[in-house]
């Protein structure tokens, strides 16, 4: 009886974490997302913003929204990838090796214990791949803007376009070119 509890436990302990994981963004996620969303329509500039990000039935007012919506999802799962990554660095046996001779805690902590370490490193982890997400959502916008210069309106929505009238071009051009980015 006493090993069906504690199997039941250890399951249990299993599957919460587990279940944590499976949520979305989370109200952070959003947060930070419309920082990067405000960014990159200074970066890249209010009319390839709503190019990129806008639809044509809403003309273009919802691009704002339907950016945070992206890059929310972009944040979970940077933020998963993250603890994943510490969790791993965490229990590295070799890990100080690597790292100057520094345990995970000296490495990334702060203050005498080291007590917020795992917290520190996944915010370095995930403030990185917001970073180079960024760079890469950027000059992907200005390629395909030098592109769309390039080829002319009518031929560069026949080469990206996915719908009917080819309108959302521009977008297609700006997610297929920051995806190929380099990482």
């Amino acid at each position: 009886m006493k090993s069906r509890i504690a199997i039941a436990v250890a399951l249990a302990a299993l599957v919460i974490p587990a279940a944590s994981f499976a949520e979305g963004p989370t109200g952070q996620d959003r947060a930070n997302a419309a920082r990067v969303c405000s960014a990159l329509r200074a970066s890249m500039g209010a009319e390839s913003f709503k190019l990129a990000y806008g639809t044509v039935a809403s003309k273009r007012r919802n691009a704002f929204g339907r950016c945070v919506s992206q890059w929310a999802h972009a944040e979970h799962q940077n933020r998963l990838s993250a603890r994943t990554a510490c969790q791993a660095e965490q229990s590295d046996p070799n890990f100080a090796a690597s790292h100057d001779g520094k345990s995970f805690a000296e490495f990334y902590g702060k203050g005498p214990n080291g007590a917020n370490a795992f917290e520190r490193c996944v915010s370095a982890k995930v403030k990185a791949a917001r970073a180079e997400a960024l760079s890469n959502t950027v000059n992907a916008a200005r390629q395909c803007k030098a592109e769309r210069n390039l080829l002319g309106a009518v031929p560069f929505r026949a080469k990206y376009g996915s719908t009917e009238n080819d309108r959302n071009a521009f977008g297609k051009c700006v997610s297929k070119l920051a995806k190929e980015q380099p990482a």
